[in-house]
């Protein structure tokens, strides 16, 4: 769980992040949340894009893709939304407030 100033951190950060995954009309699949907990692995924190044709709102899907990877969501704005799990082997976001 994130506190309120990691957080705040974590979304100045990902301001300059570009979406990499879009959820569209098949909704959140098994092999999606795979790839975005690899992603996640990857990079720490990622920006994902909910499309209009979904029939999902980014707030739904960033709450059922965050408790299948085991991640925090950091953010919803809008159709977009910012996952963030720590790599404790290989952490990639330095600085991070304590909590």
């Amino acid at each position: 769980m994130l506190t309120s100033r990691q957080r705040a951190y974590l979304r100045g950060i990902a301001s300059t992040y570009e979406t990499i995954f879009q959820v569209g009309k098949g909704g959140v699949s098994e092999m999606m949340c795979r790839d975005i907990g690899e992603a996640l692995r990857k990079r720490e924190m990622i920006k994902v894009k909910v499309l209009d044709n979904s029939g999902y709102t980014a707030r739904e899907v960033a709450e059922q893709v965050a408790e299948a990877t085991d991640s925090d969501v950091v953010q919803v704005i809008g159709s977009k939304f910012v996952l963030f799990r720590r790599n404790p082997k290989e952490p990639v976001i330095e600085d991070i407030p304590k909590k």
